[in-house]
């Protein structure tokens, strides 16, 4: 009986929610796994085979539905910066109420709508489809966040990317001008040209 809990868990990328069990009866061998210690409860209505949770990066989209990895994340993923991330940062739609689980820690970030899902991609990352934003729009929430983040670390990001040889001018300026970075980003730009 536990092989099949764990196969079910292990067909859903070792992280099961409410939503993804197919019976009552299913629901009810999970918690008896949470009794006995082979299967974690990440949160409510968030199950995980202890392997799963050993991976360093969760299955986003079902610990955070809806959720968008940004800022220290995303920049470590595009290898921007050696800050390394003091925990996942995820974006989220302004005003969304959710509990974090436990484990890992979370970082939140709320974003209007208007700017929510500008950038977004989905990548491979740990072996999950994950909603991250793009390498640009990561360079800009950089040069956003200077104050908060230091002058020297928003610095480090955007030299790292313009040394990129897939760097893209034209789309980082884009998204500079819809998320009011535009000025700020072409006087960095002026003075590398210098």
């Amino acid at each position: 009986m536990a092989a099949q809990i764990e196969d079910i868990i292990k067909a859903h990328g070792g992280f099961i929610t409410t939503k993804d069990i197919s019976s009552s009866s299913v629901y009810h061998r999970i918690l008896e796994k949470v009794k006995d210690g082979s299967v974690v409860r990440v949160s409510a209505g968030v199950y995980a085979l202890p392997e799963a949770l050993a991976n360093t990066m969760p299955d986003i989209t079902k610990v955070i539905p809806d959720g968008i990895l940004c800022q220290y994340s995303a920049w470590a993923h595009y290898q921007l910066t050696t800050q390394v991330p003091p925990a996942i940062c995820v974006a989220l739609q302004r005003g969304r109420k959710i509990t974090l689980p436990l484990w890992p820690p979370f970082s939140l970030y709320y974003i209007s709508d208007q700017y929510l899902h500008l950038g977004m991609v989905i990548d491979n990352i740990g072996g999950y489809n994950v909603p991250i934003y793009d390498i640009e729009r990561s360079v800009c929430d950089a040069v956003k966040s200077r104050n908060k983040i230091g002058i020297d670390v928003s610095s480090e990001i955007l030299k790292n990317y313009l040394a990129r040889k897939d760097c893209n001018l034209n789309k980082l300026m884009r998204y500079a001008r819809q998320l009011r970075v535009a000025n700020t980003i072409s006087k960095y730009l002026e003075l590398q040209l210098i």
